[in-house]
């Protein structure tokens, strides 16, 4: 079993993927602090905030600057911020692959969690920290990274 000593894995995903919390339960079981809160927004949320600044008459570069596009990328930013290890869980978005991108541009362990061998090949998954096929796997993998993350502590 995984002890979390502090460590913070911060779960990325896509709204509309209902493993999203079931895989944060799962980690959850096995000793970590797991944060994918951000789920709970629901699987419509882009669109309603879509519709809600268009019908406001906002470009998409004006709602970026908006109240609520702000709280919510705040909220976000500050948890990939405290986080010491991400997982992109596929399939993810364009959002999701910005945000592991930064994470990892900021010194983070990143995994990604792929479902089954990908269509296309990407090298710049080369970036992560590891690519990892189930979650038994990424349990591991997580493991590792967090205990050379609370050695460098």
């Amino acid at each position: 079993m995984g002890e979390s000593n502090g460590v913070k894995v911060y779960i990325i995903g896509s709204l509309r993927n209902p493993q999203v919390p079931l895989l944060g339960n799962f980690l959850r079981g096995h000793g970590w602090e797991v944060f994918e809160d951000w789920y709970a927004a629901g699987p419509e949320a882009d669109d309603k905030w879509m519709a809600y600044e268009q019908g406001r008459g906002h470009t998409f570069a004006e709602a970026l600057k908006g109240h609520a596009a702000q709280h919510v990328f705040q909220f976000d930013k500050h948890h990939l911020d405290t986080s010491d290890i991400v997982v992109l869980m596929m399939p993810a978005g364009k959002s999701g692959h910005l945000e592991f991108g930064y994470a990892i541009g900021q010194g983070k362990k990143g995994f990604i969690l792929l479902e089954q061998e990908p269509e296309r090949f990407d090298v710049m998954y080369a970036f992560a920290t590891g690519v990892v096929y189930d979650w038994e796997e990424l349990q591991m993998a997580i493991s590792h990274a967090a205990f050379d993350i609370e050695v460098r502590r």
